[in-house]
């Protein structure tokens, strides 16, 4: 690409192109910028035009980026993110306190992650915190994009060059309803746990991975029960007696503790990981995303539930 068609691209058609890619309409891309359909079709079609290829695919009544435009709203998002951070930089420069930080966690760190977050902006007020949500792959996109300065994460990336540090361990254990044939049996090898039905996360998910690959070591061929994108659902649906899961130790400790559920005794479990902090290496951290990265590197082990092992 040459240096003349760089400079002819704009952020009125990037910020278009991302949004019609990320809402699959042309409406809804309007109305997040605040300017008429008509406008945003124009800009997307001067960025094809200036590129030479087609951006998006329309299927039905939406909109799909095509792979060139999924490549571009990629850069788009990361020209996003270099402004957001050029703009804390400044402000920071002006010595307000004040700034953003966005926070990546998978959907299992929610148990302890959002307490650490509280305390954070406690002490930082006008600092504008943002926390997203999301499994294994969803959190890496964010990292990849630069959508996000920090992660909380179990396993990271290994397609991705990143610096991490650990908070502390992370167990994962299996769990069946307290009046299930196996809770209050042990010690379990695991094959065991052989033909029993189990609830398992979405594909995505770094807890399915892990239990896969337990399985799969072991020789243990379960049952494949529903599929299910909740941890909450997955511990209402063992009490339920749907089936068993393999899940982290700390979004059960409370139910566990409660006797609404029986963690089973199996042989080589629980199976600890480590949760990370995590950022993208070489990504340039402004002041108020410096301080939450060391924020969670030094205190976030405060935050975690208390080990039952």
């Amino acid at each position: 690409m040459s240096e003349s068609l760089i400079r002819s691209l704009t952020l009125k058609q990037l910020r278009a192109l991302a949004e019609v890619a990320d809402t699959g309409s042309v409406s809804a891309a309007a109305r997040r910028l605040s300017v008429t359909p008509p406008a945003v079709t124009m800009q997307v079609q001067l960025l094809e035009a200036a590129l030479g290829l087609p951006l998006l695919d329309r299927t039905g009544e939406k909109f799909r980026p095509t792979d060139a435009g999924r490549e571009v709203a990629v850069a788009a998002a990361r020209i996003e993110a270099a402004l957001r951070d050029c703009v804390a930089a400044l402000e920071a420069m002006k010595g307000l306190d004040g700034g953003r930080v966005a926070v990546a966690i998978i959907s299992t760190a929610k148990y302890f992650a959002p307490m650490a977050l509280g305390v954070f902006a406690r002490a930082h007020p006008n600092v504008d915190v943002s926390l997203t949500i999301g499994n294994r792959a969803e959190v890496i996109a964010l990292l990849r994009s630069d959508a996000v300065d920090v992660a909380i994460m179990g396993r990271p990336p290994e397609d991705l060059e990143t610096e991490q540090v650990v908070i502390g361990d992370h167990p994962h254990v299996v769990i069946a309803p307290p009046d299930h044939p196996l809770a209050g049996r042990g010690p379990l090898p695991p094959q065991a746990l052989t033909g029993h039905t189990f609830l398992m996360r979405e594909q995505g998910s770094g807890t399915r991975g892990l239990m896969e690959r337990l399985f799969g070591e072991e020789g243990v061929r379960p049952k494949a029960g529903m599929e299910i994108g909740s941890n909450e659902t997955i511990k209402q649906a063992v009490i339920a007696g749907l089936g068993l899961a393999f899940i982290s130790a700390h979004t059960v400790a409370a139910e566990v503790a409660q006797g609404r559920l029986a963690q089973l005794d199996v042989v080589g479990l629980p199976i600890m990981r480590q949760w990370y902090v995590v950022r993208r290496a070489g990504k340039r951290l402004t002041p108020p995303a410096a301080a939450m990265n060391a924020f969670l590197s030094e205190r976030g082990a405060e935050f975690l539930p208390r080990s039952m092992f």
